[in-house]
């Protein structure tokens, strides 16, 4: 046999995997989909008590991948994204636990009324059906989507990144087993081969098997996905998120907002990537900024304003710095005239994630919540609340940045779509 048709071989096997693990969540979903309320939630709260029961056996998968990274030279931002700790197991762990606890969509009624002849509309929410996810490091996205997608109703294949190959191995055997104990099916949490990157290709191009992809993950990762998918897909952004500090804003709070947006966590989408300074304000805050920045490690790269007024501490920022989720220590900057500047840069530049405008002025805060176009506009806060568990949600499967469907944080109605029930008495149309 040639290299070729071996390749060609192992390709159609791979193909064939992935689709039995999607007809295997077919039958799992159409069983989930009328599954009562009370079920769904003592399964979850069974995953939660299994996270917590099995740590050790899945903080020693990590390890392991953390280990792996770290040959490879992974960033720090990369192998942030990959740790999972004590912490962070139980923060997952309650996160479903949290989910368990929010009213089930599936059943909801959207709208509806009865019709001058007499028939009665409900158009109410049920699942989606089998979601697939491609993400990368990040195994908490692993738990996440596992408990947003069974609340929902729905059956999830999960196709995490080879650098998390242990972990997302060992998070799935601990859920499928709780499933399993719960009465619910294990084939609503399925884990596919994440080693030949032609998984991915047979899972965006299953249309008739899955019925949404959804890709988090960086820039890279997403427009593949979107440009070369068959089935739906939901765009889950990338955040080149701003803080405008305006010129009306309270300065002391523009700092710790600012602080907080990008140290916080800035390996994660919804750290701040740039931040604006009013002119009128520059010439007392932005030294205060550089300063402050420059104790906390960031790296400033400024425009011709912040390298004047900010010293050796700022980098002369290049066109490329306004287009960077960096996901690192580092931050662009400039000096603006002006709030309709601040709009135009954003509009330029942003990614349509998160933009943050910090003011003492309402009609400043409501020309730019009015003006911005981003899935989420924070007005004297970090955009680091950008979070489907900051929001209510439990957890959440991907920020969507795009506009049909679902936008922002991606919770339990997202993982919904409706239909229209019509109830008649020997209706006719004439």
């Amino acid at each position: 046999m040639t290299g070729v048709a071996q390749a060609d071989q192992l390709d159609t096997a791979l193909r064939e995997e992935v689709h039995a693990a999607a007809r295997r969540a077919r039958a799992a979903a159409t069983a989930l989909a009328v599954v009562p309320r009370g079920d769904k939630d003592r399964a979850l709260h069974a995953m939660a008590d299994a996270l917590l029961d099995r740590a050790d056996e899945v903080l020693a998968a990590n390890e392991r991948d953390l280990a792996a990274g770290r040959d490879a030279g992974l960033t720090k931002a990369l192998l942030d994204r990959l740790a999972l700790s004590t912490e962070r197991v139980a923060t997952v762990a309650d996160g479903l636990r949290v989910v368990a606890g929010l009213p089930d969509p599936v059943g909801e009624v959207v709208r509806g009324g009865v019709l001058a002849n007499g028939l009665e509309l409900r158009q109410v929410r049920v699942p989606l059906g089998v979601v697939g996810i491609v993400y990368e490091a990040r195994p908490n996205v692993t738990v996440d989507a596992a408990g947003l997608a069974v609340k929902a109703g729905n059956a999830v294949l999960l196709r995490g990144s080879s650098s998390a190959r242990h972990s997302n191995r060992a998070l799935v055997e601990v859920l499928r087993a709780a499933l399993s104990a719960a009465g619910l099916p294990a084939d609503a949490v399925q884990l596919l081969p994440s080693e030949d990157r032609a998984s991915v290709r047979h899972l965006i191009t299953a249309r008739g098997l899955v019925d949404v992809v959804l890709p988090r993950g960086g820039a890279g990762l997403i427009d593949a996905v979107v440009r070369e998918a068959t089935v739906p897909t939901i765009e889950t952004g990338v955040g080149n998120c701003h803080v405008y500090v305006d010129a009306d804003a309270d300065l002391d709070a523009a700092l710790r907002i600012v602080l907080n947006a990008k140290t916080r966590r800035p390996s994660v989408c919804n750290a701040a990537e740039t931040v604006l300074v009013h002119a009128a304000v520059a010439a007392g805050f932005v030294p205060r900024l550089v300063g402050a920045l420059h104790d906390a490690g960031v790296t400033v790269h400024g425009d011709g304003a912040f390298v004047e007024l900010g010293g050796d501490d700022v980098v002369a920022a290049t066109g490329a710095d306004w287009e960077t989720e960096y996901l690192s220590l580092d931050i662009a900057a400039a000096v603006v005239d002006s709030l309709d500047a601040a709009v135009a840069h954003i509009a330029e530049h942003g990614s349509g994630h998160t933009e943050a405008i910090v003011t003492g002025s309402l009609a400043a805060a409501r020309e730019f919540t009015a003006r911005v176009d981003a899935a989420a506009v924070m007005v004297n806060a970090s955009t680091a609340f950008t979070d489907g568990g900051e929001f209510g949600m439990g957890a959440e499967l991907g920020i969507s940045t795009q506009k049909l469907h679902a936008r922002g944080p991606m919770g339990l109605p997202e993982l919904t779509s409706t239909k229209w029930i019509v109830w008649g008495d020997g209706h006719t149309r004439s």
